[in-house]
Order: structure tokens, then sequence, then C-alpha cells
């Protein structure tokens, strides 16, 4: 069975900054779990940020948080884990969820902290796509 890297708030793990998910709707997870076996990441958890957190959105070629604090390594270091994991597992495919700063892809949060989409990808999602890895979000499914 093939397996594939998924954002862990679509399986309704709660680690979303708020500290909810985004679980997808129970159909579309029995569909995927009976075509893959889906390997559950964070890298916002697993980059050392705790849940909740302040909400961050990607600047430029970092990340900051609402407050203004660079977490920008936290981020790498949470793509750098998922990239391990997608690498230990042998995924091909990942799917992250849409928009976030760091598993949105093709569009993200302008930095602004206003709700504004623009293009982009988040750190690892990009990280991912730069080793190959397919890369879609929810939207895609």
């Amino acid at each position: 069975m093939e397996k594939v890297i998924i954002s862990a708030c679509l399986l309704g793990v709660r680690c979303r900054y708020d500290g909810k998910s985004n679980k997808l709707p129970e159909e579309t997870l029995e569909m995927l779990r009976e075509r893959y076996e889906l390997i559950p990441v964070c890298p916002e958890c697993y980059g050392g940020l705790t849940t909740p957190r302040t909400p961050s959105e990607r600047l430029g070629g970092g990340v900051v948080s609402k407050t203004g604090a660079d977490v920008t390594e936290q981020f790498q270091r949470g793509a750098e884990a998922a990239l391990y994991l997608a690498g230990l597992f042998g995924a091909k495919l990942a799917i992250l969820k849409k928009n976030s700063p760091s598993c949105g892809s093709g569009t993200i949060y302008d930095g602004t902290f206003t709700g504004t989409i623009v293009s982009g990808d988040g750190v690892t999602a990009e990280l991912l796509k730069k080793h190959g890895i397919t890369v879609i979000d929810e939207n895609a499914l």
C-alpha cells in the first residue's frame, strides 16, 4: 500500500495554532485509508511550537508570528522532520493543509494577518517539492 504524508490536523489531530483540527469529512478519510497508508505530520509541532500558539504567516523567505516573533527556525526544523519521515517511509505524495505557512501548496497567507492569500508555498511544502515529493492540498481530493 502506498504511503502518504498527511497533515495531522486533516486527520482530526488538534494541532492547529488555535488548538483545533481541520478534520476532513469521514467519507473522505475512509477513502484515503482504503487507498493509502497515512503518515500524519504536524511540522509546526515537530519544530517545537506549542499548541495552542500564536498564528504565524510567511513573510518574504521567513515566517513570523502575529506578535512579530521570527519563528523561521522552528518551521524549518519541522519541515526537515517531515522530509525525514517521507524518506523513512518512502512517501512520494503529501496531502497538506491549504494556505498554511508550513503546509500550504500553491497558496499561503501573505504575512499581513489580514486573511489575504497569495501565491506561494509553506516551508514544508516547499522543501518536500524540492525533494521530488508531490504535494497537494485537501481541495485536490
